[in-house]
């Protein structure tokens, strides 16, 4: 861990390049704020110290503060404080809250992009859009705790800047607008909505982003182009998790050309851990925080592909791997997807997902504080997460289909001391609800007695399930649990494709994970000096 001087060295050299960065720039950025007359609120303070923060580092964001009751507050139709608008008489731009934790580098992107004046959009989005001919007014629902709000919140500035003169944003913290959240029932971060309407939820890449606002729907699958960009490598790695972060980093300091891609948020589901504790060098550290590390780490060694959707692996002497937006050639493939939220699969969970159904308590909690809610589990993760969500103001109870928790002695002790309650032997039966979550019927597994209990919210934390759909498509044999079936170098039947971390069961633990993408990533090394297969069918 990096000692307390060359954290400042760091801190020092990224604010002298944030500074070169803004004198780059061509065009000021002029923000407005509208707050109430004498506000002090914590969200007007907490915008007015950021764009100060800012400010200090470059002349070319203007800044003006009004009223809402004012003259200009009519002018823009503002109505609500605090509310932040950029460039205003550029784009339609606004945010509806203040910029606080995550949302920090959410308003430095809109600042650089717009400073830039252009989108920065990739080719294949750019050219959705221009199907466009009619206006969208976008409204994207955020949360200062959710890390991946920042990737979908930036999507829609970037359509913003790019089509002007149809596109409007508004960015909706809901912490500070609880009624508009609870207006469209968005009880879960990001969701995107256009012309009022649902286009999507949690973070996307450009082109699902563009596809979903040009169609005004939601879209899951972008198909790109056939002249997608070609990069040629000796090791792709699909997954951006701990696993994958390690395999990288390895695989580039043994001598291979490595990259990295990852559909979603780097990091996985440590991005969304609260506290992880015990993390060799670290007692307890921030999930999102040690993400950060790892990622900075990575990227010193390895390109990382963000955003990119792996679409299909064609076999072969390179591998064809065509993902959302390019081509990639690739001696060998890692299989690095890690596991994804196990679902209860009861009546109701789909349906109200997002909309009172959860399974990030980091993202989803501070919307529910001074509410009622359940959360389902018993092993570590919902014990962690009950404890953030107490932790926020929520109300919340421990519902386990068991007698016992399963989690780790120390953090039994700690929920124990916290005075949350518990209902033992109770499974849900059935989510109930309009447009949101109203009530769940629970039962009691022992007595059969089956009861209905008014709540807000239900965090779901029931363990997770491998993410095999790329291996599948490819013909990588599972085991019976679902998991990519192996050997001790982590290899699979289909040569030169191996797998590491999550994906392949075992100990759910990130310094297995870590561990497990270092070792593959040194045992492809050595399987391309000396192709295993083809010694093989030489014996053959």
């Amino acid at each position: 861990m990096a000692d307390d001087n060359t954290t400042e060295m760091g801190a020092t050299e990224f604010i002298k390049q944030l500074k070169k960065t803004f004198e780059s720039l061509p065009y000021e950025i002029p923000i407005f704020l509208f707050t109430k007359q004498n506000a002090d609120d914590i969200f007007s303070t907490s915008s007015r110290q950021m764009i100060r923060a800012f400010r200090e580092l470059t002349d070319k964001i203007p800044f003006r503060e009004y009223s809402l009751d004012s003259e200009e507050a009519r002018k823009w139709n503002v109505n609500r404080a605090p509310t932040l608008l950029i460039a205003p008489e550029k784009y339609n731009i606004r945010w509806l809250g203040a910029p606080m934790g995550e949302e920090g580098r959410t308003l430095l992107e809109t600042i650089l992009l717009v400073g830039m004046g252009r989108s920065n959009l990739n080719e294949q989005a750019v050219k959705v859009l221009k199907k466009i001919d009619s206006p969208r007014q976008i409204r994207v629902f955020v949360s200062p705790s959710c890390p991946y709000c920042p990737q979908e919140a930036v999507n829609a500035v970037k359509t913003a800047i790019e089509l002007p003169e149809f596109v409007s944003v508004e960015l909706v913290d809901i912490q500070c607008n609880p009624d508009l959240a609870e207006k469209y029932s968005a009880q879960s971060v990001p969701q995107a909505y256009a012309n009022d309407i649902l286009i999507g939820r949690g973070a996307r890449s450009e082109e699902l982003f563009s596809l979903s606002l040009q169609k005004l729907e939601p879209a899951t699958l972008f198909i790109p182009d056939n002249d997608a960009e070609l990069v040629e490598t000796d090791l792709l790695i699909v997954g951006g998790g701990p696993a994958g972060l390690s395999a990288g980093i390895y695989a580039q300091r043994s001598g291979l050309n490595a990259v990295v891609v990852e559909k979603g948020a780097l990091g996985g589901q440590v991005a969304t851990t609260p506290v992880v504790e015990n993390y060799p060098g670290f007692t307890q550290v921030g999930g999102k925080t040690l993400v950060d590390i790892m990622v900075s780490h990575a990227l010193e060694y390895v390109p990382i592909f963000q955003g990119e959707e792996v679409i299909s692996i064609e076999k072969g002497s390179p591998m064809i791997i065509k993902t959302s937006r390019r081509i990639f050639h690739a001696k060998s493939v890692l299989i690095a997807t890690g596991a994804q939220h196990r679902l209860l699969n009861t009546p109701g969970e789909k349906r109200l997902s997002g909309s009172g159904v959860s399974y990030c308590a980091t993202c989803d909690g501070p919307l529910f504080s001074n509410k009622s809610v359940i959360i389902v589990g018993g092993g570590n993760s919902a014990v962690t997460e009950a404890l953030h969500l107490k932790n926020m103001g929520v109300n919340v109870t421990l519902v386990h289909r068991r007698d016992a928790l399963r989690a780790q002695e120390y953090l039994e002790k700690i929920f124990k001391d916290s005075g949350i309650a518990v209902m033992w032997n109770t499974e849900v039966k059935e989510i109930r609800g309009n447009k949101k979550v109203e009530s769940v019927l629970l039962e009691n597994n022992k007595t059969g007695k089956i009861q209905e209990l008014a709540i807000d919210g239900v965090f779901v934390s029931i363990g997770y399930e491998p993410s095999v759909s790329v291996a599948e498509k490819i013909g990588v044999a599972l085991t019976d649990d679902g998991y990519i079936r192996h050997d001790g170098n982590h290899r699979t039947n289909v040569p030169g494709i191996y797998s590491a971390g999550d994906v392949e069961g075992g100990y759910k633990q990130i310094v297995t994970a870590t561990g497990q993408g270092a070792a593959a990533a040194l045992a492809i090394f050595e399987d391309m000096i000396h192709p295993y297969w083809l010694e093989t069918e030489k014996t053959v």
